[in-house]
This record gives structure tokens, C-alpha cells and sequence, in this order.
């Protein structure tokens, strides 16, 4: 295999797996073209007798072809060659089978149609990296059939990814994205691709409980604690057990809750308000937030300690105007479920409702977009959800009018995120006559969140 190479990857010798005979011509004259030594195999029993031998460096391979699958192969590898590379390619680029591929041991997952550039990316990222032997984690995990995060852009794939990685092991996870970009829906999804998915998952949200409730909710509380503890109560820490406790909202901890916390994630130990007894904890902890934790730090806002005993894997998620193309594909998703929800009868979405949806750039995210079609699937009388009823600053961007209460043209320059931020702030507080309650309801934010924020923009009532 003395081919000389014309590119950086250090390995040269590549097996194409697909019954596709397109595809195989296509990453064949590909990689010859770059230098590599290229073979090719139509099913696994046909490709795995060359792994097994050692003539090849990394293998290329699809999921569905007669007789065995590709996840079967994937196996076989992992047990008998664990030092050769797989890199899964299929049609179905969802969750469910990210996680399955990932977890079975591939080094990388690319979805068809075969984006060749993403393809060389996930090359020169396996065989560069340093062979790491037989070591690495893989848990026979199921997959997430029901899982309800959707997405196929390629950033949405990239968290797929994430999730399936950091769901081997019990490593506390930050989710880091604005409000209403899905946290506890992927918090929820780690959890269920982890060990520990049949343990219990709770959610404590730290915005929602002034501190002694809080306090008691996550630590539990013995009898005559305060006023109206007439009896012991275990708090979810306890409850929990060894499965998953996701708390959200982390930056809204007040420093001493982040003390506390902090003990409990270094020394695994923390005792129930009012009570002397040590109690110990098995918990796999992720948390979540839409500030920048880094910043606080930095502020004298949150504990440093704490930050990185938090920060061991981040996961940021991205905005909705940052992957636009899911649009189409999340309206189809949540459509179903207000369908069945709410017993409406949406049958289609006009050509021009779908156009206003991917042009509005959703400072609520996924949770605006839900509420959205929420709101105007009950109000349609028909079968197809028209822009009549969309709120007007949706239906606004496809016809130029100016944004409801704004006097800036469609056209007018983009405005920075901070300014956009601003307005909607502004737009909700004024729809709901400065009810702040309500107000943080529709944002999906805490009161204080809510309170530095028209102390930073400087809003007042007119």
C-alpha cells in the first residue's frame, strides 16, 4: 500500500461499507484522489475478513444493507480490532440513532446525504487523534425512540453527539443557552442514554423557591425546622437517589446555596435544614443556565469553586435563528402534539405561515415557536394554519411592516442581540401591563432575571 499521501491524515488505508454503489464510487474516487489506499465492501460479512486481518485503518460505514446491519459490524470491530476507527454514515440522522452509534463504540457519525466536507472533517478528527486502545466506555444503551429533541442541522447533530458521550459517564454537565432553547429536554435525554436511565430523573428549578424553600426542597428538612415543618422531609437530593438531579436556573443560587451545593458535589455529603446528621449522595448532577457563569465569576456573583466543579463538561445549545432550516421539521414535531393536546385539526401549514416562521428570529426560541403555533392552531377554523393568526410580529417579517409597537421598517439595520433582547422585553412587559409575573411566564425567566434586566435596559411604565 505504498501510496504517497496528499494530505495531512496520518493513517492511509480506508474501507468503504455501503450496499449504495453510488456513494462507494463517490468516497472512493474521493479518497484515492486525496492519496489514500481505498477498498470497498457491499455488506459486513464481506468487509470484515480485511479488518480482521489488519489490512485496513478505518472504516466507513452505513447502518442498513442486506443480512447484517452496520451497528452488527460496528460490534464485531469494537470487540476484536477496538484499535480501528468506524465512522457510521446514515440516512437516519436523528437522536436515537446518534446515541446508538456513538455508544456502540463509532469514532464519529455522519449523516447522508454524505456532506463530503463534513466527511473529511470526521476523518482528519479520528485518525489524527491519538489511538486510545481498548479503554474507552461502551454501554449496550438503548435508543431514545421517543425522544422529543428534534433537529438536523449541523449544529443540532454536534449536540446529538455531545449527549451521547457525556451519557457514558456520571460527569456533571453544564447546559449553557438562552432561554426556551430545550435544557431540561436534553438534560432529560442524557439521562435517558445514561446507566442510569432507570433510575429516577427530578427537576428543581433554583428561581422558582425564595432560599429556605429551596434549601428544603433539594436538602430535605427535619420536623419543627421552621414554621410548618410539622413533620421530617426528604428533599430531592435524597429522593433521587443514584439517578439524575438536573437543577436549572443554577445561576440564581445565592452564595450560600452555592456553598452548599459545593460541599455536596466535592464531599458528596450535605445534612437536612434544622437537622445535625450527615447524609451522602449517589447523584449524577447536571445543571443548567442562560447566563454566563464565567462572567459572574468574574463579578463576584458566583463562586469560582463552584464554577468549575460545575464547568466539567459544557454543552451549549444553540439558538433557534441559529438553525433556522429546523423549522420546518420542529413545527411538524410540535403541530402533532397541539394537534393531540389541544384537539385541534391542523392539517398543513401555508407556504407563506412557514416563510414568516423561518424569517422571525424567536428571542423565546423553541418555547415562543411552541406557544406560537399553540395560539394560532386554536384560533384556525381550518385545516391549514394561514399568518391570520400568528402574532403580528411574526407575520410582520414576510410582508415589511414595521414590528408591533416599533417604528423601525423590516429593512431597517439588523439590530444587535442585546437590542433585540431589549425590545421583546419591552414588547411583553408593555402587553401585559408591567404584570411581571405574567411577564416572566411568557419570557421563561426568573423575576430576579427579569428585574436586572429593566434595571440594565433602564425601562420604566409609561
Amino acid at each position: 500500500m505504498g501510496v504517497k499521501r496528499k494530505t495531512s491524515l496520518a493513517v492511509s488505508r480506508i474501507l468503504i461499507t455501503d450496499d449504495d454503489e453510488a456513494i462507494c464510487q463517490s468516497l472512493e474516487l474521493h479518497y484515492r484522489d486525496k492519496g489514500f489506499e481505498v477498498a470497498v465492501a457491499h455488506n459486513p460479512d464481506e468487509a470484515l475478513p480485511h479488518v480482521l486481518a489488519g489490512e485496513v485503518d478505518v472504516v466507513i460505514s452505513d447502518v442498513r444493507m442486506p443480512g447484517r446491519d452496520g451497528f452488527s459490524m460496528l460490534r464485531e470491530i469494537r470487540e476484536k480490532r477496538p484499535e480501528v476507527p468506524v465512522v457510521i454514515m446514515t440516512a437516519f440522522h436523528d437522536l436515537d440513532t446518534t446515541v446508538k452509534a456513538m455508544q456502540g463504540g463509532a469514532a464519529d457519525y455522519v449523516p447522508k446525504p454524505i456532506d463530503i466536507e463534513e466527511m473529511d472533517h470526521a476523518l482528519d478528527k479520528v485518525l489524527t487523534a491519538e489511538k486510545g486502545g481498548d479503554d474507552a466506555l461502551v454501554l449496550d444503551g438503548e435508543g431514545l425512540a421517543s425522544a422529543p429533541i428534534v433537529g438536523q442541522s449541523r449544529v443540532m447533530k454536534e449536540v446529538f453527539k455531545q449527549i451521547a458521550l457525556v451519557a457514558q459517564s456520571p460527569v456533571t454537565v453544564l447546559l449553557q443557552g438562552e432561554s426556551g432553547t430545550g435544557k431540561e429536554l436534553v438534560a432529560r435525554a442524557i439521562h435517558q442514554a445514561s446507566a442510569r436511565h432507570d433510575r429516577p430523573f427530578m427537576a428543581v428549578n433554583c428561581a422558582a423557591l425564595v432560599e429556605t424553600l429551596l434549601e428544603s426542597e433539594m436538602f430535605g428538612h427535619e420536623r419543627g425546622a421552621f414554621t410548618g415543618a410539622v413533620s421530617a422531609n426528604k428533599g430531592k437530593i435524597e429522593l433521587v437517589g443514584d439517578g439524575t438531579l438536573f437543577l436549572d436556573e443554577i445561576a440564581e443560587l445565592s452564595p450560600s446555596m452555592q456553598g452548599k451545593l459545593l460541599r455536596v458535589l466535592e464531599a458528596r455529603e450535605y445534612s437536612p435544614v434544622g437537622g445535625s446528621k450527615i447524609k451522602t449522595s449517589a447523584a449524577r448532577f447536571i445543571t443548567a443556565t442562560n447566563e454566563n457563569l464565567a462572567d459572574m465569576v468574574i463579578g463576584g456573583q458566583f463562586r469560582e469553586d463552584l464554577f468549575y466543579r460545575l464547568n466539567v463538561v459544557t454543552i451549549t445549545l444553540p439558538p433557534l435563528r441559529e438553525r433556522r432550516e429546523d423549522i420546518p421539521m420542529l413545527v411538524e414535531h410540535l403541530l402533532k402534539r397541539i394537534n393531540r393536546d389541544m384537539r385541534c385539526g391542523i392539517r398543513q401549514v401555508s407556504a407563506e405561515a412557514m416563510r414568516c416562521l423561518q424569517a422571525y428570529d424567536w428571542p423565546g426560541n423553541v418555547r415562543e415557536l411552541d406557544n406560537a403555533l399553540m395560539k394560532a392552531a386554536v384560533m384556525e377554523r381550518d385545516d391549514v394554519l394561514t399568518t391570520a393568526h400568528l402574532a403580528e410580529e411574526i407575520s410582520c417579517v414576510c410582508d415589511g411592516r414595521a414590528e408591533k409597537g416599533g417604528d423601525e421598517p423590516h429593512d431597517a439595520p439588523w439590530m444587535s442581540l442585546k437590542d433585540l433582547e431589549r425590545k421583546h422585553i419591552e414588547r411583553v412587559l408593555a402587553e401585559t401591563d408591567w404584570h411581571k409575573g405574567r411577564t416572566c411566564e411568557i419570557l421563561g425567566i426568573s423575576r430576579p432575571r427579569l428585574d436586572r434586566r429593566i434595571k440594565e435596559f433602564g425601562l420604566a411604565p409609561e
